[in-house]
């Protein structure tokens, strides 16, 4: 009856309630934690945040593997949201495919149909191009005056992610 499940209800309220209270046995820091707790860009309150473990047993040179690919990740998918917002104000002048201009292709997520196989292969080379072999260069125009300052950028960098 009703009753009977607003009484059970109210008890299993109680009990989870009065767990909150019970002490807690604290478990283990593990040494891959400790480890890297003076890493840049462990911030307070959570300290070093590995909760996977993915840290679990590797040295530093692991670590500084893993911190550079964070590092692209988070650059790769910036310029992926200025991609995905950019078409809304701004179209390219030139054709993505042979007879299909950049301004034919349909926002968002409904762009990936309507580019064709010969326009994706196109992307795909010339964002491997510049990842792989580095085509555009190394530029000095725009770059930022960094000298004794690149530890405070990275960390900057990190924070968000």
């Amino acid at each position: 009856s009703i009753s009977k499940m607003m009484k059970l209800a109210v008890l299993a309220a109680a009990a989870g309630s009065a767990a909150a209270f019970a002490p807690v046995q604290q478990g283990r820091t593990s040494t891959a934690v400790q480890a890297f707790e003076n890493e840049l860009g462990v911030i307070a309150p959570t300290g070093f945040f590995d909760p996977l473990g993915f840290t679990d047993g590797i040295d530093q040179e692991k670590f500084d593997q893993y911190r550079t690919a964070e590092l692209k990740h988070g650059r790769v998918a910036q310029l992926a949201v200025i991609g995905y917002i950019t078409p809304e104000i701004f179209r390219w002048g030139f054709d993505i495919a042979p007879g299909i201009p950049c301004a034919d292709v349909p926002n968002g997520v409904a762009a990936i149909n309507a580019i064709p196989a010969l326009g994706w292969a196109q992307i795909i080379f010339a964002i491997g191009a510049v990842d792989v072999r580095g085509w555009l260069g190394d530029f000095d125009i725009g770059k930022p005056d960094l000298k004794g300052k690149e530890e405070e950028r990275a960390l900057q960098e990190l924070k968000p992610g």
